[in-house]
């Protein structure tokens, strides 16, 4: 490539300062007592992180309905002192793809990476204050913040610290995104403002998933030559396909210093599916925080397999699942609600 990279983004495991998420508050997503559901997950998520780390919350409203929040909150045994709300208002919860990419530069400094966000090619409007938030958040932390130009979301890749990048063509080549960009391109972005000399490309994402197929559903670094996959089993599942070819692929992929990866494979729950729309139930979606590891679980007979391999895995953190069948109603789940700020 012929740009020369100014910043490289830290692999998920490294330290945190902070975590960062968005309040749910669209009612279309979580409808009628979804929402309330919903906020109960993310307090279980929060307890955790609490624990772990910093947790910055964007949330713009009044001070009664704060007041309520915290409630919630302080009942779930948060630790109320690690929270900070911060008023940035937002359209969605998606944090991990409205929400700043967080890099350094060539001197270690800490810089914000502020993408243009359209709601995954523009299926949801408005989008305007998700899109908002990265720039507000580094003027009010005093943060330098870069601007690439370009449409690209968190859960649409993953970096193992060390200058490979995991997407998926299904995404990232998708026309709802940067039509005027050749898949060239696209690549010299990753480089130059992600530190990605190494790409990875994979295929089509699982079922459900309006993100036209996020990696952060599919494949997923643990360290910095092992990669999680996901895979399914039943051959009569239209996830069967995809997974084995994206698992295919990963079998033959190189790091960054031409080495081949460790692949575990990790199996699918059974597919869930609410009123009659199937859900992009995965457990590839876990969020790595600096002392715990939050997996989303289903009550499905594959939650503690996995949970079990997940944790033989992550030897430095403790391995905790969080029942996310009312989370996943909106189509996303723990990692799509979170976002490491770097220490």
């Amino acid at each position: 490539m012929r740009y020369t990279s100014e910043y490289l983004m830290p692999a998920e495991w490294e330290k945190h300062e902070a975590t960062w998420l968005s309040w749910p508050v669209n009612k279309e997503t979580w409808p009628g007592e979804k929402i309330s559901a919903t906020e109960i997950v993310f307090a279980k998520m929060i307890y955790y992180l609490s624990h772990s780390e910093k947790v910055r919350i964007n949330l713009l409203t009044d001070q009664k309905e704060q007041d309520r929040i915290m409630s919630l909150l302080t009942r779930e045994n948060v630790l109320m002192d690690e929270v900070t709300f911060y008023p940035n208002k937002s359209n969605d919860a998606w944090c991990r793809d409205h929400g700043p990419i967080f890099v350094r530069d060539r001197q270690g400094k800490k810089v914000i990476t502020n993408w243009e966000y359209n709601a995954w090619g523009g299926k949801y409007l408005p989008f305007d204050d998700d899109n908002r938030i990265p720039a507000s958040i580094a003027g009010m932390l005093s943060y330098p913040i870069v601007s690439p130009g370009i449409i690209l979301e968190g859960g649409s890749l993953d970096v193992n610290g060390k200058g490979t990048l995991l997407t998926t063509r299904s995404c990232l080549l998708n026309k709802n995104r940067n039509p005027h960009l050749t898949r060239k391109q696209i690549e010299e972005y990753l480089h130059r403002y992600l530190g990605a000399t190494n790409i990875l490309w994979l295929g089509e994402g699982v079922v459900g998933d309006d993100t036209d197929g996020h990696v952060d559903d599919i494949s997923r670094f643990i360290n910095r030559s092992t990669i999680v996959t996901m895979i399914e089993t039943n051959k009569d599942d239209d996830n069967y396909l995809p997974l084995k070819e994206n698992a295919d692929y990963l079998k033959k992929m190189t790091d960054q210093d031409g080495q081949l990866f460790e692949i575990i494979e990790l199996p699918m729950p059974s597919p869930l599916i609410t009123d009659g729309l199937r859900l992009p139930a995965s457990y590839s979606n876990f969020y790595i925080s600096n002392k715990y590891v939050l997996v989303p679980v289903f009550n499905d007979k594959n939650d503690d397999k996995v949970l079990s391999i997940l944790q033989s895995l992550f030897k430095d953190r403790e391995v905790i699942g969080i029942d996310c069948r009312d989370l996943i109603w909106g189509q996303g789940a723990i990692h799509c609600v979170t976002q490491q700020e770097i220490a």
